[in-house]
């Protein structure tokens, strides 16, 4: 039997499953233990690893607990009933795999040692944030990360350390499968001159690995290609880093990458690449009030018409791009060119329609409310004031095209010697179905 991961879910199609928690009681008096049967399995649908919740149990119950990783042993000191163990389970769930935006399991923790915090990034909706390191089970998740290979029980007399033995073995373990080749070769060679016997010369195949790693090429296009490979890393590990930042960084980020490339004149050129790069910050929507700040000035009717490409793509089939961009035009507008453009409002809002930049039914929502958002309520009503002519003029429009719509089966028909009004056009009449033909088609 298998239960939604959210319990509190009930819809009986949803997608995230998890096994029913199978514990089993064994061991008398002091030594008895509950061993959670199926840990693995439960861990493997929550995507963590199945020290978590046991761990989790341990803390809640005040009991310890013990991992035998080579069985697949999970097990809770006491007695403890299968059903008391799924509410606990549910807890840990809540607080460490659903997303606490959108209630989607499809999470990822991420520890980081040095800031001591530990990260939730959710891949359904992008939500990062950290962690409350209230619980107890947090101090062993910070010690032991997802990505870390958690050790299994140790044994009395404290950690295992490992035994050397005289034929070569570390643990059991040979240590020529433990060793690269070429450190065994140079192990045999040290221990050859410390006998005093010949030093056998090393295998072809380390001869080989040690001319191929004796120095680096120094030509300018060995060099050129080690630091375009330092630069993937680079762009690799800032690809991480950036996500973790907060919007208004993120938005920093993209002004930046859209004011270097106005400057160097690559804008139109490399259009892909900044759309691309909205979209890897996740700040696609915002990139419109960064355009209007970029690229919109005094002469703003021909500048639209210049990137006119560029605003369509962010704000196509996008009404929150489109609400972002009214948002940059007020600022721009009522705070830097207010005597110049707040007289041409009406012209500026017909060439983003005209364009297909702003929809109908953004402008129409827009114009029913005066915002302060992106400057003061008396400004804002003075650029509505301004507007209110092409307003009227597309709510008009709007009237016109539904009044057509329902003249649609009407025609108008003119005659010399009377007047005729308007008649309901003929419908053509239905033959009867036993009249039909097949060789009149």
């Amino acid at each position: 039997m298998s239960f939604n991961i959210d319990r509190s879910n009930t819809d009986p199609f949803y997608r995230y499953k998890m096994p029913r928690l199978l514990a089993k009681v064994e061991g008398k008096g002091n030594g008895i233990k509950t061993v959670i049967v199926n840990m693995p399995e439960i861990a493997k649908a929550l995507a963590r690893p199945p020290t978590y919740p046991t761990k989790f149990f341990g803390c809640e119950l005040g009991a310890q607990t013990q991992f035998d990783l080579k069985n697949d042993r999970f097990i809770v000191n006491g007695s403890h009933e299968s059903n008391k163990l799924q509410d606990l389970l549910d807890g840990f769930i809540k607080k460490f795999v659903l997303c606490p935006e959108c209630s989607n399991p499809e999470t990822n923790l991420t520890v980081h040692a040095k800031k001591q915090t530990i990260s939730q990034r959710c891949i359904a909706c992008g939500y990062t944030g950290n962690i409350p390191l209230t619980h107890k089970v947090t101090t062993y998740i910070l010690k032991n990360p997802p990505d870390m290979e958690v050790s299994t029980t140790p044994q009395k007399g404290g950690k295992k350390k490992e035994k050397r033995s005289k034929k070569g073995t570390v643990n059991g373990e040979k240590e020529d499968d433990r060793a690269s080749p070429e450190v065994n070769a140079q192990e045999q060679m040290a221990a050859q001159r410390a006998s005093g016997g010949v030093i056998d010369a090393p295998p072809e195949e380390t001869r080989e690995i040690d001319d191929d790693d004796w120095g680096e090429e120094t030509s300018a296009e060995a060099i050129k290609q080690r630091m375009q490979e330092l630069t993937d890393a680079a762009k690799g590990l800032a690809f991480t880093e950036d996500l973790e930042k907060t919007s208004e960084e993120r938005v920093d980020i993209l002004y930046k990458y859209i004011e270097t490339r106005r400057d160097n004149g690559t804008l139109k050129s490399t259009l892909k690449e900044v759309v691309s790069e909205a979209e890897r910050l996740e700040v696609k929507d915002k990139a419109t009030l960064i355009l209007v700040e970029l690229l919109l000035g005094a002469k703003i009717l021909a500048q639209l018409k210049e990137h006119e490409k560029l605003f369509r793509v962010f704000c196509h089939g996008n009404q929150k791009a489109q609400k972002y961009l009214l948002g940059g035009l007020e600022q721009l507008v009522g705070n830097v060119h207010k005597d110049t453009l707040l007289p041409k409002m009406p012209h500026i809002l017909k060439a983003l329609y005209d364009t297909d930049i702003l929809e109908e039914e953004v402008l129409l929502d827009w114009a029913k409310k005066v915002s302060k958002k992106y400057v003061s309520k008396q400004v804002a009503a003075e650029i509505h004031e301004k507007a209110a002519p092409f307003i009227t003029w597309l709510q008009e429009a709007e009237e016109e095209t539904e009044d057509e719509d329902d003249d649609e089966n009407l025609e108008v028909v003119y005659s010399t010697t009377e007047r005729v009004g308007q008649q309901e056009k003929p419908k053509p009449e239905t033959a009867e179905i036993d009249d039909f033909n097949i060789d009149d088609i």
